[in-house]
C-alpha cells in the first residue's frame, strides 16, 4: 500500500485541535501505562556506539543512520529501537522483579518504505520490566497485552470527552491467535493480508509468535534473534476503518534467556554476535529476565483520532506523490 486517501475522507478535527489531541493522547496514555505496569520514566539515548551491539537490527537489512564523532574517536548510530538498551538499563539501575522503566524513543529509519502507516521518523514508548523465570510463559504475555489494550481503551475514552466529534471505536475484547493458526486459517494469503483479514473480523487482535519459521517455511514477520523469544512474543494490531486495514500499534515479548538466545543465534546464522557484552551477559545469565516492547506514539494518535495518514500527526519528510495526493484531498501533512 502506497499513499492512499479514501474519496470520502474528511478529518474530524481542525489543525489546532489535532495538535491539542496529540498532546492529550500522549500525556494520558503514558500516565496510564506507567501506573498499570509499574514503570518509572528514564532518559534514553538517541544514538549508541555503532559497534556496541546494542542497536536493534530490526529485520536484519535496515542500515542505521551513522556519523563520526571526531572528539570521541568513535562512530555513533541512531537507534532503530531501544530493545537491548532497556534491558541493560534495568541491570545498571538495579531494578527488581515487578518493576520496570519506560522512555520516549525517537529514531530515524531511513530505509522505511513510505505509505499511510510508515515514516522514516519513529516515535514510540519503549518499556521493559523485570520478571521471574516462572513468568516466562504465554499466560504472562497475554496478561501484559491485555493491560496495554486496556490503557488504549481508557485513553480513547478520555480523548472522546474532549473531542466528542471523534468516530473511533475499538473492540474491548482482545482476540488472541498464533501466527501458525492464522496461516492455517488463511493459507492462500500473505502475512499482511492475513492480518487485514483477521482484524476486519475481530477488530482488536494479538498475534503470538513472530520470528520463527511457520509450517510454510516462512516467518510471519521478521524479528531480530537477540531480544524477543520468538515463542513468547507478539504484535498488537487493530482494525483501522478509515483505511480498511490492520494497523500494528505494538510489538512486544518476553525477552530471550540463555537457552533461547543460543538457539535463535544458531537458527538465524548470527553467531558472530556472541562477542558483544550484551549477548555474553545473557548467555552467562547475568542480565535480568524481562518482558518489554514498543508502542507507537504517532500510530496511536492516528488510530484514536481517525486519521488517514501518519503525516497528519507527526512531522517527517515525504515523497512528492504523497504531498500531492494530500493536497488534492485537502489533507494537511504536518
Amino acid at each position: 500500500m502506497k499513499t492512499y486517501f479514501p474519496d470520502d475522507y474528511h478529518p474530524d478535527m481542525s489543525l489546532y485541535e489535532t495538535q491539542e489531541a496529540i498532546s492529550l493522547i500522549k500525556r494520558t496514555f503514558q500516565k496510564k501505562l506507567s501506573k498499570t505496569l509499574h514503570l518509572k520514566r528514564v532518559s534514553a539515548p538517541l544514538f549508541v556506539e555503532a559497534n556496541s551491539g546494542l542497536n536493534d537490527d530490526l529485520n536484519g537489512i535496515e542500515e542505521a543512520v551513522s556519523f563520526k564523532i571526531p572528539d570521541a574517536g568513535k562512530k555513533g548510530a541512531i537507534v532503530h529501537s531501544l530493545a537491548k538498551w532497556k534491558r541493560m538499563a534495568l541491570y545498571d539501575y538495579d531494578f527488581f522483579v515487578g518493576n520496570g522503566l519506560y522512555t520516549d524513543m525517537n529514531a530515524i529509519r531511513k530505509d522505511e518504505k513510505l505509505d499511510n502507516l510508515h515514516s522514516i521518523y519513529v516515535d514510540q514508548w519503549d518499556w521493559e520490566k523485570v520478571i521471574t523465570r516462572e513468568e516466562r510463559n504465554l499466560r504472562t504475555l497475554r496478561r501484559y497485552a491485555r493491560d496495554i489494550h486496556g490503557c488504549i481503551l481508557e485513553t480513547l475514552e478520555e480523548v472522546k470527552k474532549k473531542f466528542p466529534q471523534l468516530k473511533t471505536r475499538i473492540n474491548k475484547k482482545l482476540y488472541f491467535i498464533t501466527s501458525e493458526v492464522l496461516l492455517q486459517r488463511y493459507p492462500d494469503l500473505d502475512p499482511k493480508e492475513r492480518e487485514n483479514r483477521i482484524t476486519r473480523e475481530k477488530k482488536s487482535v494479538f498475534i503470538i509468535g513472530i520470528g520463527n519459521k511457520l509450517s510454510n517455511g516462512e516467518a510471519h514477520d521478521g524479528r531480530a534473534p537477540d531480544y524477543d523469544d520468538w515463542d513468547l512474543n507478539g504484535d498488537l494490531i487493530y482494525y483501522d476503518d478509515v483505511l480498511d486495514c490492520a494497523i500494528e500499534l505494538s510489538s512486544m515479548g518476553i525477552r530471550v534467556d540463555a537457552l533461547s538466545l543460543d538457539r535463535q543465534l544458531n537458527e538465524s546464522g548470527h553467531n558472530e554476535r556472541r562477542k558483544y557484552k550484551y549477548h555474553k551477559m545473557i548467555l552467562n545469565d547475568e542480565l535480568p529476565l524481562t518482558i518489554g516492547g514498543g508502542i507507537g506514539q504517532s500510530r496511536l494518535c492516528m488510530l484514536l483520532m481517525h486519521k488517514a495518514h501518519i503525516g497528519e500527526v507527526q512531522s517527517s519528510l515525504w515523497d512528492d506523490d504523497t504531498i500531492t495526493k494530500a493536497k488534492e484531498h485537502g489533507v494537511i501533512i504536518l
